[in-house]
């Protein structure tokens, strides 16, 4: 269900229930300008500050869009059934001792659903909430002290820590502040659905969410769907691990994914950005704020010393940010506005030559911003404004603005330390378009993560994720054949192979099949570590031992032709996420699984272009693409095979708890791909 929340983020109307918390709420509104009706309730005062108190919901003088509770737990729900009858807009529970405290508290869970039922159709948000803070409108149900001033227009945070929301509020970023909001416990009302509905406030630019933990995916799914529609991106901080139990597996598969990736990889398919760190948040919003998501991942670096340009090339190693080359026509108005002794690069050192006048830095500024770089950046560290004189800083910040009028580029300017970016001066900057960027890693972060949105906005909506329940029943381990045979219906190329009881079956089957050829036994959950695995044999006798060695823990023989040398030997794996659902994991196989860990994740349904950037992310395929003079390996087929195991893994998708292939060989370049052994464990099975 989708709730309006419209009434409650941007009231004209709002109730006060309880003491202090409510009486801060009013002073709050106060202080920031709110022009609309303010009704406090309580059953003792007849005013509080200066405003005449009611009684009861039922005594307001009308529906209120938005009521802060802050009385105790069982009173908050009496309170929000009343309020839900009264058709109010919506309502913030402040008290805590619900489902966040059955641990302390064993009725927390039962108070929790109660608190649900009653606000019914009406939007609740919390229990266990500070509120929120709503600057365009002065309108803060809000029991605390903020940091934030009043905007026209800006960005919105949500998080469901009410502490994080307090140390957001307090920066000094120059970055502007629509909205503050929490969500506590999200009985209800989600922090998706209210990033819903601070994106359809026409005065908000970005959204920034710190996630503990996604209340719905398809809330998150609805969520990025309208970002896209309204060209306002959604950036994310997801912290903490999945609440879900730890698969039992068998397999290199789960280890390979990880909740972690997993959350990326949702998250990148979804188009919303994901940061590390809360400057990064911040730093990456700013960016948003001013500009859309950036067009590709090409930058340029300006600054006035070595140091600073090598600090800047040594953090874009971490990131898919590209100090493209410049281009010949640059090279000329940059050689003739810094002098011979400067040497023309991305990043460049500028040197002094320039320094504190405008006229030649806004010359040698425009020559970089006319490199079509879709973020032009400029290093400069302000001095202590306590002690020191920033004429020449800010004429090199009047350069960069004219430059970027000029040419029509999008530019910031980069304190190295954070704290050298003083806020007149980032708010200054952000006035002119020009992002005032506090740190050089979060500048870059900033940089990836508004390509990365506009690169998965460049490209069709994504189909909604594989949502398909998992079936009860019995896990079972299919056999290594059986496996194969399973997905060899799907499009998988196998080895040709036999299965065999006996030592002298298996013999049989070799002489079959044609020599060399590999004997496996069945039954055996980790072959080679089993000693159930051997390779090139090359006659009956060489298979007769083989076979007899394993005996002991095979269960049965499966024999098949031997493969050529590999150019790649490639992983391929599905699990269950809580979460995603059915998920793929890609990577380096065989030996060097444990190696490299070298993987990706894709979520489910993928396309084969999906498919094929996620191979050309792995760092194996450098050896794909012919590593010093190797052969080619068969990338079309590859591809074919990754597809073929997200068929079966969509088709199979109630009853699979795992798959794991390990590994697919894949063969030059026209010569396919061939798995050689599969491991399958799903409910249900049925032959």
């Amino acid at each position: 269900m989708t709730r309006d929340l419209s009434r409650l983020i941007r009231p004209k109307s709002i109730a006060v229930f309880g003491g202090k918390e409510a009486r801060r709420v009013i002073e709050q509104c106060d202080k920031m300008g709110f022009t609309g009706e303010i009704w406090p309730v309580h059953p003792k005062n007849d005013e509080i500050l200066g405003r005449k108190c009611y009684r009861s919901v039922a005594d307001l003088p009308g529906a209120p869009d938005a009521a802060f509770v802050g009385v105790n737990r069982q009173l908050t729900i009496e309170i929000i059934r009343d309020l839900s009858a009264r058709k109010a807009g919506g309502a913030v529970c402040y008290a805590s001792g619900f489902r966040e405290a059955v641990s302390e508290l064993a009725d927390g869970s039962d108070l929790q659903e109660a608190l649900v039922t009653a606000a019914g159709e009406m939007a609740i948000v919390g229990p266990n909430c500070y509120g929120f803070i709503n600057m365009l409108d002065g309108a803060l149900l809000w029991p605390d002290q903020h940091g934030m001033q009043r905007v026209e227009r800006g960005v919105a945070v949500l998080t469901q820590s009410s502490n994080i929301a307090c140390n957001v509020s307090m920066q000094m970023r120059g970055l502007p502040l629509a909205y503050i909001m929490t969500a506590g416990n999200q009985a209800q009302t989600g922090l998706s659905e209210l990033a819903i509905a601070a994106l359809e406030d026409p005065r908000v630019t970005a959204v920034g969410l710190h996630i503990e933990g996604f209340d719905s995916i398809e809330a998150l799914e609805r969520l990025a769907m309208r970002a896209r529609q309204l060209k306002k991106p959604v950036v994310t901080l997801k912290v903490g691990k999945s609440e879900a139990a730890q698969l039992a597996t068998v397999s290199h598969t789960a280890s390979l994914a990880g909740n972690d990736k997993v959350s990326s990889a949702l998250l990148e398919r979804l188009g919303i950005g994901r940061v590390d760190t809360l400057p990064e948040l911040l730093e990456t919003l700013k960016l948003l704020h001013l500009h859309p998501p950036l067009n590709s991942f090409d930058i340029s670096s300006m600054s006035c010393s070595g140091g600073e340009a090598s600090l800047m090339a040594d953090a874009g190693v971490r990131r898919k940010t590209v100090f493209r080359a410049l281009r010949d026509d640059q090279r000329q108005p940059l050689r003739d506005s810094l002098g011979e002794m400067v040497t023309i690069a991305n990043p460049l050192d500028y040197h002094t030559f320039v320094w504190g006048n405008r006229d030649r830095q806004t010359t040698a500024f425009t020559a970089m911003m006319q490199g079509d770089y879709a973020l032009n950046l400029i290093i400069l560290d302000f001095p202590r404004q306590d002690r020191c004189d920033a004429t020449d800083w800010v004429t090199t910040c009047d350069a960069v603005i004219a430059a970027s009028r000029a040419t029509g580029a999008v530019a910031g300017i980069v304190a190295s330390l954070g704290e050298s970016m003083p806020e007149s001066t980032a708010l200054a900057l952000m006035a002119d378009g020009v992002v005032p960027f506090c740190g050089i890693d979060e500048a870059l972060a900033a940089a990836e993560i508004s390509a990365t949105i506009g690169k998965a906005w460049s490209k069709p909506a994504p189909a909604p994720l594989l949502k398909t329940p998992a079936d009860d029943g019995e896990i079972v381990t299919l056999s290594e054949h059986e496996a194969k045979q399973t997905l060899a219906t799907f499009g998988l190329s196998i080895p040709q192979g036999k299965t065999a009881l006996t030592a002298e079956d298996a013999a049989d089957a070799a002489e079959a099949l044609g020599f060399p050829v590999v004997v496996k036994g069945l039954g055996v959950a980790h072959k080679t570590e089993a000693g159930a695995v051997k390779l090139n044999l090359g006659t009956r006798e060489a298979v007769l031992a083989a076979a007899s060695d394993m005996a002991a823990v095979a269960s049965g023989y499966l024999v098949e032709k031997m493969i050529g040398k590999p150019v790649a030997e490639i992983i391929v794996g599905a699990l269950r996420d809580p979460l995603a659902g059915p998920v793929l994991t890609i990577g380096a196989g065989g030996i060097l699984v444990e190696l490299l860990e070298d993987s990706a994740i894709l979520t489910l349904p993928a396309s084969e272009n999906a498919i094929r950037e996620a191979i050309s992310g792995l760092k194996i395929k450098k050896l794909l693409d012919g590593y010093r003079g190797g052969q080619k390996g068969d990338m079309d087929a590859l591809v074919a095979a990754v597809a073929a195991v997200a068929s079966y893994v969509a088709a199979d998708a109630a009853k699979l708890e795992e798959l794991d292939i390990n590994p697919i060989m894949v063969l030059p370049e026209g010569s396919g791909t061939l798995a050689v052994d599969a491991l399958i464990r799903r409910r249900n099975q049925s032959l």
